[in-house]
């Protein structure tokens, strides 16, 4: 195992490719929604969901960095219950989250290009264009792409979300929001919110197997300390583009009687207004060059994650033993998935390409309600006898990711009942 500056530079990226995952539809859509619905009501639950959801994310690279095997196998030494739970998770969520993603990717396609193809030509167009990248580059130009679009995110939003704070209205500030009532939040949505705040759990799974890709490709087996460091920055700036969409949202909608559109083109447009107001109208090719590009990472890293965790998982459910299913996670069956998942994304927006603000919730909702099981899962593959007593989390990690199952539990079980009995 090495270590030193050099070799953390080798390895750096797959924090930030968990980062291109996380700042999509949660950002630039739930964030955005949070500030123009509450202001800055809702800054408390994001702070809260960064905090509290950070030890299950930080699992991934850990338990990767510190076997040399992907949380999946971590997952098949609990027990073969824990491997089909994910996989069953995985398999039931997948086509719902990624069609979620290509719909809001798509609508913006067509709001820069001036399109007027159909919504299920346009998210095959950007599946086929996503997954010959892939085919072609591998991970060493996903690893590119990424470092190069959220740079040019990066710049833009916080620049706008600086020149909005003069107008900011504070009081509205809270750490918890009223839920329920006329002028309360609906738990729906503040479940929603936290679903993907800042992204789903799943993602630790892809995480993991990310940094052992980045292994592979860069020659060298990151150290833990290198890992844990190159997610913190892409986790910290994660959290900084969380508060950046949502003080947008705040500043430029909120009180100014105009709420987001349920229909994804409208929602787009106005997704896009949200920086050209601030920074004036020259900036229109700039904005929706940053916007598209964000959600296109997004989508190249979803396309991967789902496939990727799918291939390892198979492979290891039918190798027989843990460890035999190391190496190539981009074989038949990761193609195989990709292309099936890319097919019912396309026939799922055919049938439900309008209801863009509905399909994001739903996808976020079934985020947050099986969050506690993978964060469970999580947990106990971290603190495993095969994790060196050295690299498994402290104290604090660990009071940390019981307090955050509690509430995700806690709120999940309320959510469930308050479908039987409306709050």
């Amino acid at each position: 195992m090495t270590t030193g500056s050099s070799s953390f530079w080798k390895s750096f990226g797959p924090g930030l490719l968990w980062a291109a995952a996380a700042i999509g539809v949660s950002h630039l859509v739930q964030s955005t929604r949070a500030g123009a619905m509450a202001g800055f009501g809702l800054a408390g639950v994001v702070l809260l969901a960064n905090i509290f959801k950070y030890p299950f994310f930080e699992y991934g690279p850990r338990y990767a960095a510190a076997t040399g095997d992907s949380l999946v196998e971590g997952y098949a030494r609990i027990g073969r219950w824990a491997l089909w739970l994910y996989i069953l998770i995985t398999l039931s969520t997948g086509i719902v989250i990624q069609t979620a993603i290509m719909l809001l990717t798509s609508f913006l396609l067509k709001l820069a290009f001036g399109l007027t193809l159909s919504m299920p030509v346009v998210a095959s167009m950007v599946c086929v264009l996503l997954g010959a990248l892939l085919f072609v580059g591998r991970y060493r130009l996903l690893d590119i792409l990424i470092k190069l679009i959220l740079a040019l995110l990066a710049v833009s939003t916080l620049i706008a979300a600086a020149v909005t704070l003069p107008r900011a209205d504070w009081s509205t500030l809270a750490l918890f929001p009223k839920i329920g009532g006329p002028t309360g939040i609906h738990l729906a949505f503040l479940l929603a919110l936290v679903g993907w705040m800042p992204c789903a759990f799943d993602i630790a799974v892809w995480s993991s197997l990310w940094t052992l890709a980045k292994n592979e490709a860069s020659g060298e087996r990151v150290s833990v300390r290198g890992a844990l460091l190159d997610f913190r920055i892409g986790y910290v700036g994660t959290a900084a583009m969380a508060f950046a969409f949502l003080t947008l949202g705040a500043t430029v909608m909120h009180g100014s009687g105009q709420a987001f559109s349920p229909r994804g083109g409208a929602f787009a447009a106005q997704l896009v207004q949200l920086y050209t107001r601030t920074l004036g109208a020259w900036t229109g090719p700039i904005v929706i060059t940053a916007v598209l590009t964000t959600m296109l990472s997004t989508a190249v890293t979803v396309i991967d994650g789902f496939p990727r965790a799918i291939d390892r998982s198979l492979r290891v459910v039918t190798a027989g033993r843990i460890g035999s299913a190391n190496g190539n996670d981009m074989g038949p069956v990761y193609w195989l998935g990709l292309v099936s998942l890319a097919i019912g994304t396309v026939v799922v927006i055919a049938l439900f390409s309008g209801t863009l603000r509905t399909m994001i919730d739903l996808a976020t909702i079934v985020s947050f309600l099986v969050a506690p099981a993978l964060g469970y899962l999580n947990l106990r593959a971290v603190t495993a006898p095969e994790v060196a007593p050295e690299h498994r989390p402290g104290k604090g990690l660990i009071v940390l990711s019981w307090t955050g199952l509690v509430l995700l539990g806690g709120f999940a079980i309320v959510f469930i009942v308050s479908l039987v009995l409306p709050l």
